[in-house]
């Protein structure tokens, strides 16, 4: 992780860590950045952002940062973290911003950047941006008169992001009854009108955003009430999305959890029947859980694993040419369609599946095994978490838990990339001890990273 920049953008509380200031200042930045091999370019950038409260106020920040060194913007208004990173190829833009926390709480912002071929900046350039911030290496040109920057509005940017996804369709959806969850964002822009062109009888729930209220109790990291609206209302399947809506899970018919692990498992089996699986091959993190892998040997699917963060399964993916990689959390990149993660796009090719197959997401998802897994997220210091990997207490601690679990269990200890949380995950087959492990490694690092 960079100074300034997690695995997912810039991250913090709006107005605070996440400052005006600091948008354009990290807009003008980015701008000296890409323009380094073609200075007498004017560049041209989209915004777009999710429907927190702080949503107007940083985009106004960074399109005025932006403007302030010679770019064009053109504001997108609410739409999907993935819209931003399409559009920007389609429209020929040469850099795309989300203004986003994803599925963090309202008073979190972020800063998403993606490059013109619509691929989240890599490390290299987010250390260039960091340093002509923070260590102040070169000056950035300011702007006068005629050169300084424009901003129009974007206004078909909803239409044809929904006319892609709508495209990946092999098949309308008459006569399937789905609940969709939008976490009050993005989504509330775009999912009905999607799912509906596509045949699905829908009912939608949390499509009111405030301001306040996006990822509130609702959504993908809040699924409880997307579980009972499925299992009271007789709904076939439902699909809950996070606040940008660039992650998905799901609810089978009974209201049973169906994550991003299973989801990968499922689309990337009947990819391999259609012979579209590069070297027979998924990617997912090493978070996954133990029946993920389980059921890619029983069915003869390779996986490659990486550390957790999509831009290092799409890292592997772009490295190897693979086509489907994902998270647990529900972070899915379809690479023939997709540049990262899209929850829109995940639904209709899961949706796809079911009716290929002819079976049920319950069907579907009754396939892969689940193993007792828990995870305990520890909020500890910014400067604790820096000395995670080096404490030897935490160490000793996770080494005695995985030698009880030996074989049939795992422990994983990792540092958040947009928080200041350690997560433990603990995977086995029996749920009391694993719960029993957690909390005394949980322990250790509250006691050790304060």
């Amino acid at each position: 992780m960079g100074r300034l920049f997690g695995t997912d953008g810039a991250r913090g509380i709006a107005n605070t860590e996440i400052s005006c200031e600091l948008a354009m200042k990290i807009a003008r930045a980015t701008a000296l950045v890409l323009s380094e091999n073609n200075e007498n370019k004017k560049l041209r950038i989209l915004i777009g952002t999710d429907t927190r409260k702080s949503a107007d106020m940083l985009s106004s920040a960074i399109a005025a940062g932006f403007c302030s060194v010679g770019c064009n913007v053109l504001l997108l208004g609410v739409v999907p973290t993935p819209a931003v990173a399409f559009l920007v190829r389609e429209y020929s833009y040469d850099a795309g911003v989300m203004i986003s926390a994803s599925h963090n709480p309202c008073e979190y912002n972020g800063i998403k950047i993606f490059r013109s071929n619509g691929y989240k900046l890599p490390d290299e350039m987010e250390e260039k941006i960091e340093a002509i911030i923070l260590d102040e290496i070169v000056p950035v040109p300011l702007k006068v008169g005629g050169e300084v920057g424009c901003i129009m509005s974007g206004k078909n940017a909803v239409e044809d992001y929904i006319n892609h996804i709508e495209r990946t369709a092999n098949s309308r959806f008459y006569g399937m009854k789905i609940a969709l969850d939008c976490a009050n964002g993005s989504a509330s822009k775009t999912a009905n009108e999607l799912f509906r062109r596509l045949g699905a009888e829908c009912s939608l729930i949390n499509t009111s955003p405030d301001g306040t209220n996006i990822n509130k109790d609702c959504g993908s990291t809040h699924i409880e009430s997307l579980q009972t609206f499925v299992a009271q209302n007789g709904f076939e399947l439902g699909f809950a999305f996070d606040g940008d809506a660039d992650r998905l899970l799901c609810v089978d018919s009974d209201g049973t959890l169906v994550d991003g692990d299973k989801i990968l498992a499922i689309c990337a089996k009947h990819m391999l029947s259609q012979g579209r699986l590069n070297a027979n091959t998924v990617v997912a993190t090493v978070m996954s859980n133990m029946g993920f892998f389980r059921f890619c040997e029983k069915n003869g699917l390779k996986c490659e694993k990486t550390q957790v963060g999509d831009r290092y399964v799409l890292e592997k993916m772009l490295e190897k040419g693979y086509h489907i990689g994902g998270e647990q959390s529900g972070h899915i990149i379809f690479l023939d369609y997709a540049t990262t993660g899209d929850g829109q796009l995940t639904a209709v090719q899961l949706l796809n599946v079911i009716r290929s197959t002819g079976k049920t997401l319950k069907e579907l998802a009754s396939e892969i095994e689940d193993f007792p897994q828990v995870l305990k997220n520890v909020r500890v210091s910014a400067f604790g978490k820096l000395r995670l990997s080096e404490d030897e207490d935490i160490k000793i601690a996770v080494s005695e838990a995985q030698k009880e679990l030996g074989e049939d269990g795992r422990v994983l200890v990792r540092a958040s990339g947009t928080e200041p949380l350690v997560r433990v995950m603990l995977e086995g087959k029996d749920a009391e001890q694993i719960e029993r492990l957690s909390v005394q490694i949980a322990e250790v690092i509250r006691e050790r990273l304060i």
